[in-house]
């Protein structure tokens, strides 16, 4: 008997490629997002991307509108589902009235970050949608879990904007130790091959943020994205100056912002030690984050572009793959050595 689909399944099953492009703050816009569904790869944006509840009320309208030209206009089409992402904080004063029109509009995923509450939970879950929840942590997971989310985003170290230091291997077992449910990983992934990777790691989608910065589609500024095509290794600074939240930024915007890069490096990630900014949203308007896979990205493709160029890689990575284990199998046994005589 086939067993049921899980959520991830139905999900999937949506999906030309099982990727969730990352809700980046002040980058991810409905266009970005819909030409990403048009590829059949989850598009999504941050609720706080508008300052108004009313702008936010105006963007969901296009993408409700724009998701179902793309199913009239390109019919058996994998059209993907929208993600819309909600801090869930008490820093946040438009958290009720965003949600409240999460539930109007019937977002199918939700996106939470900086707390997991059951009542948000079962709000989406009320009229059919499905929650992801940011962890860095097996406490952080434990939380989401109790409060019912459906699936669980692993920020491993290297992840654009704000992310853990865990390696993903060791932190995808991790969660799998204590969770059967959806797992989506995050941290440094940039081409179809690590798509796959993620999938062979145990998890069931990939979640690619600062590889879609440098799109045409993205909000970035024209610099911002030459600072991306232009990183180092060395260019990613981890740091809590910014939010009082641990986070990757690119070094050069860290210096033109007047912080002295060196003493950075010495707090490392130390939440509590660095006092952050006051006013974070106009900082990270020219205090750029990117994650560790910057250094992987040489171009500016628009968003079908790009989608291309991820669905060959991993399916040649899949085929890669099948070859090694089809010439494992047809290789004959290795006969087996006679036993030594006895003396």
């Amino acid at each position: 008997m086939t067993p049921p689909k899980t959520t991830a399944d139905k999900l999937k099953d949506q999906l030309a490629l099982p990727l969730i492009t990352a809700p980046m703050f002040l980058i991810s816009n409905p266009t970005l997002a819909l030409a990403a569904c048009k590829e059949g790869i989850v598009g999504s944006f941050p609720a706080l991307n508008q300052k108004t509840v009313e702008g936010l009320d105006k963007w969901l309208t296009e993408m409700d509108d724009g998701i179902a030209e793309l199913k009239k206009n390109n019919p058996g089409a994998k059209i993907a589902p929208y993600a819309v992402n909600l801090i869930v904080h008490k820093s946040n004063p438009r958290l009720e009235e965003d949600l409240a029109l999460i539930v109007k509009h019937k977002v199918p995923i939700v996106i939470t970050s900086l707390g997991a509450v059951s009542d948000l939970v079962d709000a989406v879950h009320s009229y059919g949608g499905i929650v992801l929840h940011d962890v860095t942590n097996i406490d952080h997971a434990k939380k989401a879990i109790a409060a019912g989310v459906d699936g669980l985003i692993a920020v491993s170290a290297g992840a654009g904007g704000h992310a853990g230091t865990m390696n993903p291997l060791t932190l995808v077992n991790e969660l799998r130790g204590i969770y059967d449910g959806m797992i989506v990983l995050a941290g440094g992934l940039t081409t179809g091959r690590d798509v796959f990777t993620a999938e062979a790691m145990g998890a069931d989608f990939a979640y690619m943020g600062t590889r879609f910065i440098c799109t045409t589609e993205s909000s970035a500024d024209p610099a911002y994205k030459q600072m991306v095509l232009d990183a180092k290794p060395a260019d990613i600074i981890y740091t809590s100056a910014v939010s009082g939240v641990p986070a990757n930024f690119l070094k050069d915007s860290l210096t033109k912002a007047g912080f002295d890069v060196e003493q950075l490096k010495k707090e490392g990630g130390a939440a509590g030690k660095l006092k952050p900014i006051a006013n974070e949203a106009a900082a990270w308007k020219t205090i750029w984050s990117a994650g560790q896979g910057a250094v992987n990205i040489d171009d500016v493709p628009s968003v079908k572009e790009l989608a291309d160029r991820l669905k060959q890689e991993y399916a040649e990575a899949e085929q890669k793959l099948a070859a090694k284990h089809a010439i494992k199998a047809a290789a004959p046994a290795t006969p087996k050595r006679p036993p030594a005589p006895k003396p």
